[in-house]
């Protein structure tokens, strides 16, 4: 078989195949929303991602809590503190030195977003500031990305009872927790202090919005620093710890839970990250610089009864990071941010049944948008772009308020995402349906009307207002005579047939000639020219002239009863103003042909039988013809008209007239104002 007929052998094909009902078009159309919409999510999964976090967190920025955290403060090592202390990093004494300030301030406990990887002088000072002091955790960095293979220093304080391999049944199962095998940390001499890791997760856009609550090393489950915090806060010695599923509906995935805080659930994901809460603005966390604290240039009272997290934040040490809020942040306030939340229990998470919910809430915009679908095209062609527009708004607006409200991240992007397709594939569905039905309506339209009008009628809505415009145009009315008696002694099939056959030819020779159709009325054609112009005068009398030729030739090969005078054609033309368009109420319009030109343009035709003339021209239309011969029959006044008209016949006509001589008749009805026939 040829590659050239496949086309055809395709068309073949789908014309055998049922027609689609619009109800089970729509829902495939939903359907294939649904896959592009999961296609998508795939094929640019990170891009989508990255969307939907940016613009999840107008939770958390539109609704931000002002109320001043005095629970945490954090002492910078900013430029004010590099400049009068020496560049980072800082001999072991001065960091000893702000050890011992900040617990002498009062401080509960001390967490440093630092790490001491190399030995060197006064360590042991510094390692006694630490275990003097209330409270302290330093900093540990389990390496995540593959590509670094560093081992510096020695990884410490390690949780108990979790498991990083093969999960137990009804505990951890399904989890799966970040491993890695390097690291850098603080050298063994500061073995016994309390450690915390500080990797985070970082994003394709760079942006930090999740962090490990744990990180396998090792094979050894090492925990945030923030859940450091809290287990060194409680003085225990063994840091016992369990992670385990959470079976409720709307709860997250798993929860790890600390023997010492026993009513603390911390919400985990599948990989156990946290998700950082961005609830409170920067400048909700107090700050002082490490200098003042050094120097006691700080309020009295700052540090009482509170956790100081000390941190860089000036720009050279590196430790900056985007967040919603600023494009640099520095880490250390994702650690407070950390802690914050997990001292008020409060922990964003990502609801196991987050994707039922959000399949659901699909369902729910797919049936509206079905019922838009189904509605009237106005409701349609308006409902299902608003709706596309509408819907991943209010999907949004759900996420933020569930964020705001209850610190729960439910997402949004997959049914904002498949409001829009399917709203903007069933538009074009019913777009295009409602295109091809027009376009059948036209098609139909166009065999009863003319082309123009057809199309008016077809792409616009039905008014009871009366739709029609003034312009002038050239008229020809032929009429068949004696077609009634032809009828009555034949059967209404044969009369329908030479009926049929008179329209054709008649249809064919007008367009042929420049004019249009308007109606076929009875036996009788309505043809039209627009403008009263001499051209379209020519045109409708050689229109006239070759329906003569034809009724002569083959047009009619019927013959008549005996009894019965032949047919015959009778053609009238005149020129001038009408008006043309729709009238009528809006249920049962009619195209219609209004003037005094239509009436004049009828009286004439009806006198070609009694003039015996098979073509009569009004005078209008005869001014317009001054070249062509034409012989006036006279003056006339015509039936429900108050001026007589002159009316001239080609001289053409003569030859037809000659033939047609005995049945010529002048019934009384008709007045003869003026005439010369010759």
């Amino acid at each position: 078989m040829q590659l050239s007929a496949l086309p055809t052998l395709l068309a073949n094909s789908l014309q055998k195949l049922p027609p689609i009902r619009p109800r089970d078009g729509r829902l495939l159309v939903l359907l294939l929303a649904g896959i592009l919409a999961v296609a998508l999510n795939f094929a640019f999964s990170d891009a989508l991602k990255t969307v939907e976090e940016r613009l999840g967190v107008m939770g958390w920025t539109l609704t931000t809590d002002d109320a001043i955290e005095e629970r945490i403060t954090l002492v910078t090592i900013d430029e004010k503190s590099l400049a009068e202390v020496g560049p980072w990093p800082w001999p072991r004494q001065e960091l000893a030195r702000l050890v011992n300030a900040i617990d002498e301030a009062g401080a509960q406990l001390q967490i440093h977003d630092v790490f001491l990887a190399e030995p060197k002088d006064g360590d042991a000072g510094l390692v006694a500031a630490l275990e003097s002091s209330r409270g302290a955790v330093l900093a540990q960095v389990p390496i995540l990305q593959s590509e670094q293979t560093a081992r510096v220093g020695a990884m410490s304080h390690a949780l108990t009872a979790v498991s990083c391999g093969a999960q137990p049944p009804g505990a951890s199962s399904g989890i799966s927790l970040p491993s890695t095998q390097n690291y850098i940390a603080s050298h063994a001499g500061f073995s016994a202090i309390s450690k915390g890791h500080i990797t985070p997760i970082v994003a394709s856009d760079g942006s930090i919005r999740q962090f490990p609550a744990l990180i396998c090393v090792d094979g050894m489950p090492y925990p945030a620093l923030a859940i450091s915090a809290l287990l060194e806060a409680t003085n225990s010695v063994d840091w016992n710890a369990s992670v385990r599923a959470d079976r409720s509906f709307f709860g997250p995935e798993f929860r790890l839970q600390l023997d010492a805080y026993p009513g603390l659930n911390i919400p985990l994901d599948s990989q156990g990250n946290i998700r950082i809460s961005y609830k409170q603005a920067p400048n909700n966390f107090r700050a002082v610089s490490a200098s003042d604290v050094m120097s006691g240039n700080i309020e009295p009272g700052l540090f009482e009864n509170t956790w100081v997290l000390v941190g860089a934040t000036a720009l050279s040490m590196g430790d900056i990071v985007p967040t919603p809020y600023s494009g640099a942040t520095p880490g250390v306030e994702l650690q407070a941010r950390i802690l914050s939340s997990l001292l008020d229990a409060q922990m964003p998470y990502t609801p196991r049944s987050a994707n039922w919910l959000l399949g659901f809430i699909s369902i729910c915009i797919a049936l509206v948008l079905l019922k838009l679908a189904a509605a009237p095209a106005r409701v349609s062609a308006y409902g299902l772009p608003i709706a596309g527009v509408v819907f991943p708004v209010l999907v949004l607006t759900l996420h933020i308020q569930m964020l705001s409200s209850s610190e729960v991240w439910m997402g949004w992007l997959f049914p904002a995402l498949y409001s829009l397709l399917a709203a903007s594939l069933l538009l074009l569905l019913e777009q295009s349906r409602v295109r091809v039905e027009r376009s059948r309506v036209y098609g139909n339209l166009s065999s009863y009307l003319p082309l123009d009008i057809a199309k008016e009628i077809a792409y616009t809505l039905p008014s009871s207002a009366i739709n029609a415009k003034r312009c002038d145009v050239t008229l020809l009315s032929a009429d068949l005579r004696n077609f009634a008696a032809f009828s009555e002694s034949r059967p209404p099939e044969e009369s329908a047939a030479v009926l049929h056959f008179f329209f054709v030819r008649a249809t064919a020779i007008v367009e042929q000639h420049g004019g249009r159709v308007h109606e076929f009325k009875g036996d009788s054609v309505l043809a039209v020219w627009d403008g009263q112009h001499r051209e379209a005068a020519l045109q409708a009398l050689q229109a006239a002239q070759g329906m003569q030729e034809a009724i002569d030739q083959d047009m009619l090969t019927p013959q008549s009863a005996s009894h019965l005078e032949p047919l015959a054609l009778g053609i009238g033309i005149e020129q001038g103003p009408a008006l043309i368009g729709s009238i009528g109420p809006a249920h049962r319009r009619s195209h219609s042909l209004l003037g005094d030109t239509v009436t004049i343009t009828l009286r004439v035709q009806e006198l070609t039988e009694e003039l015996a003339q098979p073509i009569l021209i009004g005078e209008c239309a005869a001014r317009q013809l001054n070249d062509q011969q034409l012989i006036s029959q006279g003056s006339y006044l015509l039936s429900g008209l108050r001026i007589p008209h002159t009316l001239f016949a080609p001289a053409i006509s003569e030859l037809a007239q000659g033939k047609k001589k005995s049945t010529k008749r002048m019934p009384p009805k008709l007045k003869v104002v003026a005439g010369n026939r010759d």
